[in-house]
């Protein structure tokens, strides 16, 4: 009997928590908080590349003459 009415309270505590729609930090919900957080994560984690990309000449639009100055 101890056992059922244990596990009973700790079902009730896990509904305690906030829901999706509770208002949270910054003026949004706390969904959109976690949701942000992940996205943060995500970018962080992105490498930026090694080197960056060098236009060339007729992206500029310039003639390479002009290039080498």
């Amino acid at each position: 009997m101890k056992r059922i009415c244990l596990l009973f309270a700790l079902l009730a505590l896990t509904a305690c928590g906030k829901s999706d729609s509770d208002p949270g930090p910054g003026g949004v919900t706390v969904g959109e908080a976690r949701a942000l957080d992940d996205a943060a994560a995500m970018l962080d984690q992105r490498r930026p590349p090694t080197q960056a990309p060098v236009p060339s000449p007729e992206e500029t639009g310039t003639s390479p003459s002009e290039a080498a100055e």
